[in-house]
């Protein structure tokens, strides 16, 4: 049993170290690690040393024909199989996906999965040699030094760069399933007192957001002035409605509406391709609103002139195109812009 009296540091210690150190536990034998390494049986030997000092104990009790690993030596053995697993298998990706072409996107959870999503098997179709990822945050990145190479955006035009694309702007609209607006027809606001409202829980607390609420909405039509001309009576500004029901996040608030949970305040350019299909309704198509928010296209500057990026970014321009035909968006001069 060795007797070496050893000294505890604090510093990381070597990968070459963790490798020798692997090869040899699994194999309980010098010179079989050092044949794997390619090193010599001296080398190996001596990497163990220095690991051994580095940690602070013994790793191996080595007997005249044979090693054996010691409790400390077993420990480390199972985080550093773990670890080493781990790397090569990152390293193996790296490889794999070098020479490869990808655009990252930032955006938020309800805009990936309500409108980019569905829409992005026909980039791929496109382009199948470009890799695409998307992160899903409701935080807003740096493009200047986070790993994307651009941003989708939902803010008002003073909040976003002046290089920024419109892709289209916000129109909110009341949306129900079918088969619960043949429960409980919709043909006035006074209606809506019959149904559960579903909104955003948190659009009250911040800026902007309150365009989302019912209550605002309700102010919008209280006013003679935005009231339609055919209504019969005038329309409430405050309503009580059956039950309120609230969510975080616009995707809720669809498939809420979506199983007949109450009548929805959603966003047009969500719910567009819902109200093609007949899956939602709108029951008071005379009864939109517009929010100053808009959705925007936001170019990271070391990423804006990549082939794949330009690619992605046009694509994105016609899909937003094709957004505002379908929810009667005005054409903005600024949303006509080409990467050029």
């Amino acid at each position: 049993m060795s007797t070496t009296s050893f000294h505890p540091r604090t510093r990381p210690i070597g990968m070459g170290h963790l490798r020798a150190f692997e090869a040899v536990a699994r194999h309980l034998n010098f010179r079989a690690a050092a044949d794997e390494l390619s090193l010599t049986q001296s080398a190996v030997s001596r990497q163990i040393q220095a690991l051994e000092s580095e940690v602070g104990i013994a790793l191996f009790l080595r007997h005249t024909r044979a090693v054996e690993l010691t409790s400390a030596g077993s420990m480390l053995l199972r985080a550093a199989t773990s670890a080493l697993d781990r790397v090569d298998s990152t390293v193996r990706q790296i490889r794999q996906s070098a020479g490869r072409r990808s655009v990252a996107i930032t955006t938020w959870a309800s805009f990936a999965s309500m409108w980019l999503i569905p829409r992005l098997e026909d980039f791929q179709r496109q382009h199948p040699d470009i890799d695409i990822r998307i992160d899903a945050t409701d935080t807003p990145v740096d493009l200047n030094t986070a790993d994307v190479d651009l941003a989708l955006r939902y803010a008002v035009p003073q909040a976003v760069p002046a290089d920024a694309v419109r892709l289209f702007g916000e129109t909110l609209t009341p949306v129900a399933s079918p088969w619960l607006l043949r429960t409980h027809p919709i043909h006035r606001l006074e209606d809506l007192a019959n149904c559960a409202l579903i909104e955003a829980g948190d659009a009250h607390r911040t800026r902007h957001l309150e365009w989302l609420t019912w209550q605002r909405w309700l102010d919008e039509f209280a006013s003679p002035a935005r009231a339609p001309k055919d209504r019969r009576t005038a329309p409430p500004s405050r309503l009580s409605p059956q039950r309120w029901l609230y969510f975080n996040y616009a995707h809720q608030i669809v498939q809420a509406a979506l199983t007949g949970q109450g009548v929805a305040l959603a966003r047009l350019p969500l719910v567009a391709e819902s109200l093609a299909s007949g899956a939602l309704v709108e029951p008071l198509p005379h009864h939109r609103i517009e929010s100053p928010l808009v959705y925007w296209l936001v170019l990271a500057p070391r990423s804006a002139q990549r082939p794949e990026v330009r690619a992605f970014a046009q694509w994105l321009q016609a899909q937003a195109a094709a957004t505002r035909q379908a929810i009667g968006d005005v054409p903005d001069p600024d949303a006509m812009d080409h990467l050029d």
